[in-house]
């Protein structure tokens, strides 16, 4: 009897000290992006590594591969809710998906902050990210000013149920549609998740738009996220269309801002990446360590073209650190 008594006082201590680190006063955090082959993520990924670098926690970082993998991303959602973790910060790839697993973390006491795009319901403790629908109108905006006269105007969508990406396109066409001269063409065309799903549909759109003689009769694009405007770009130039038409995407990349220099995109609205991740981790620490946190925390949106790309503050959104190791 006394050695059962032993062996049941050491499964509870096992278990305890399993418990969220709460014994050894150490928090972990699961980070999950949309995905983790974009730059962008790559960014946050850096952003997050620095916040806990700094705050003394450890993170996790995991996600799915592709950004339309629903069920990869509730399963990281789950799979961390069962571990016991002691928060995560989300970036969750469909505002209506990830609702159920975020209710379940919440009533498990595992508390969550929502980055970069939206989730209905209320049971996340705070939302990290740009103000998106303004993003949009930046865009929009920006393209007016390109095309002073007006014009033919085309937007690839990225893909629904983002809800950042469904903000940032309605803000651009809330812009372009309040000019009597810009007329927009196509409204409601998808990318998809990946460069080479939307260079298809990009080829298929301007398609539509194109002369016998292989002109295209289009003034202005816009594309809401980096695989889209990758895939948009290349279009242009496989065609022979770049720097022919005022072409406005959104993040950045390498290839992306070769094609900024280069004259073949006009612009690029730009998030930081960097910062978002850090505040998401950040205030998710703040909450765990009992203080005040904000509900809504805008991380800010820079449209960079030819003429301001080499001001301090650009720079740092064109090339943004990639390396999580790097906080370290």
């Amino acid at each position: 009897m006394r050695r059962r008594a032993m062996m049941s006082c050491l499964v509870v201590l096992l278990v305890a000290g399993c418990s969220r680190g709460a014994d050894s006063g150490r928090l972990t955090i699961a980070v999950i992006p949309k995905g983790t082959s974009h730059i962008f993520w790559q960014s946050i990924h850096a952003g997050a590594a620095k916040a806990a670098n700094e705050l003394d926690v450890d993170i996790i970082w995991r996600g799915p591969l592709r950004e339309d993998d629903r069920s990869a991303q509730i399963a990281e959602v789950e799979g961390f809710i069962s571990r016991g973790i002691s928060g995560i910060v989300l970036a969750p790839l469909d505002d209506t998906a990830l609702v159920g697993p975020v209710a379940d973390a919440t009533r498990r006491g595992i508390p969550v902050v929502v980055i970069d795009s939206g989730l209905k319901g209320t049971d996340h403790l705070s939302f990290v990210a740009t103000d998106n629908r303004a993003s949009g109108v930046l865009a929009g905006d920006g393209l007016k000013t390109m095309l002073p006269a007006g014009g033919r105007v085309v937007v690839l969508r990225y893909q629904e149920g983002s809800a950042s990406t469904t903000e940032r396109e309605e803000g651009f066409l809330e812009a372009v549609r309040a000019v009597p001269n810009m007329q927009v063409l196509s409204d409601n065309q998808y990318g998809g998740a990946d460069v080479e799903t939307a260079y298809r549909r990009s080829e298929t759109l301007l398609s539509r738009f194109k002369s016998p003689e292989g002109q295209l009769d289009v003034q202005g694009i816009f594309t809401p996220n980096e695989s889209t405007t990758l895939a948009m770009l290349r279009v242009l130039q496989d065609n022979g269309w770049s720097g022919k038409v005022k072409f406005i995407g959104f993040d950045a990349s390498d290839s992306l801002v070769k094609g900024l220099e280069a004259g073949h995109i006009q612009g690029l609205v730009l998030q930081d990446p960097v910062k978002m991740g850090y505040l998401g981790v950040q205030t998710m620490v703040a909450h765990l360590r009992g203080e005040r946190i904000e509900r809504r925390i805008d991380t800010g949106v820079r449209l960079v073209t030819a003429a301001n790309m080499n001001e301090p503050v650009s720079r740092e959104l064109l090339h943004p650190p990639l390396d999580p190791e790097a906080a370290r």
